[in-house]
């Protein structure tokens, strides 16, 4: 009797709401998922290439829409992202630019540090490509012509702040050249200027590179890498090429807003999680020569003060002046 009339009383007070319930966060309307560059840019293809995935995998109850805010290197996509302040279902793919812009650019609104940490996704390596037609068999061609004609030749790249000038800057510094830099807010624009000969050089990463490079398109003259990539093994490292420079690290991985409720952040870092142990992603890297450099919220956001200070340090060697 005394156990009926306990199991009774918890009963009830599980009906009156005496254990509060806690509630999770769903989404139950497609999620914002936002990019800084136009498409064909890195950022909008890794956010495409998530988007199947997911739909392949059937790893979330709502459609993925890729939004692309291009524009102030990173600064539209993040004031972008720090308007939806307090909302769940808007995320963005960062990458360093989005932690060196701010550096650089006293009119910076936003930085990293106001954002959500979600999830740290790829390292990325990077190529130093030509024209397959053009005169530069070696990265020294393309150094001694700049001797030459200094200021002459071009070089097609992202926002000033992108790894992409950071590798120009310290080439250039150590090499005692200079040639132009010539912005592009998409990476299909940056391709496309190197392949209608508008431009002489760019740096590249693999997954922009990959279908170029198989056509014939391009020329690998350089591997911005600590190591040669398995998909390249007879392209010189920027150090074995002959020119010790430091290695301008890449990352890739998603944020939220500012102040977004703790428990979408717990959704968006498990459903991320679950993405990394698929084995369309684990293809996916070794497709696009990524390596796997997952990190949860908490890790991220150590990390990213970290990458911070590095890519402050490197960009100071570069000759780049920093603000912060």
């Amino acid at each position: 009797m005394k156990h009926r009339v306990s199991i009774l009383l918890l009963a009830a007070m599980a009906a009156a709401g005496a254990g509060p319930a806690v509630a999770q966060f769903k989404p139950v309307k497609p999620l914002e998922l936002v990019v800084h560059t136009g498409p064909g840019g890195g950022g909008d293809v890794l956010a495409r290439a998530i988007a199947s995935m997911v739909d392949k995998e059937k790893l979330l109850p709502v459609r993925i829409q890729v939004a692309n805010k291009p524009g102030g290197g990173s600064a539209v996509a993040m004031a972008y992202l720090a308007e939806k302040k307090g909302e769940s279902n808007t995320l963005a793919i960062f990458t360093g630019v989005w932690l060196t812009n701010p550096l650089t650019s006293a009119e910076a609104k936003v930085t990293f540090k106001d954002l959500t940490p979600i999830a740290r996704l790829v390292l990325e390596p990077a190529l130093i490509a030509v024209k397959s037609d053009a005169p530069y068999k070696t990265l020294k061609d393309f150094i001694d012509e700049a001797k030459k004609h200094p200021g002459h030749l071009k070089q097609s790249g992202g926002s000033p702040t992108s790894r992409d000038n950071v590798v120009r800057q310290l080439l250039q510094k150590h090499t005692g050249t200079q040639w132009v830099f010539v912005s592009f807010p998409g990476g299909g624009e940056r391709i496309a200027a190197l392949l209608g000969g508008h431009v002489n050089i760019m740096v590249i990463e693999p997954q922009e590179a990959g279908e170029h490079i198989r056509a014939g398109n391009m020329r690998v003259l350089a591997q911005v890498t600590n190591q040669r990539l398995a998909a390249f093994p007879n392209v010189p490292t920027l150090k074995e090429a002959g020119f010790d420079v430091p290695v301008v690290p890449q990352v890739r991985g998603v944020v939220g807003p500012p102040a977004m409720p703790a428990d979408a952040v717990a959704y968006w870092e498990n459903f991320f999680a679950r993405l990394a142990q698929t084995t369309s992603w684990k293809k996916y890297l070794e497709d696009n020569q990524f390596e796997d450099g997952f990190q949860k919220s908490a890790e991220l956001a150590k990390f990213g003060d970290e990458f911070t200070n590095r890519l402050r340090e490197i960009m100071k060697d570069a000759g780049i002046k920093v603000v912060r």
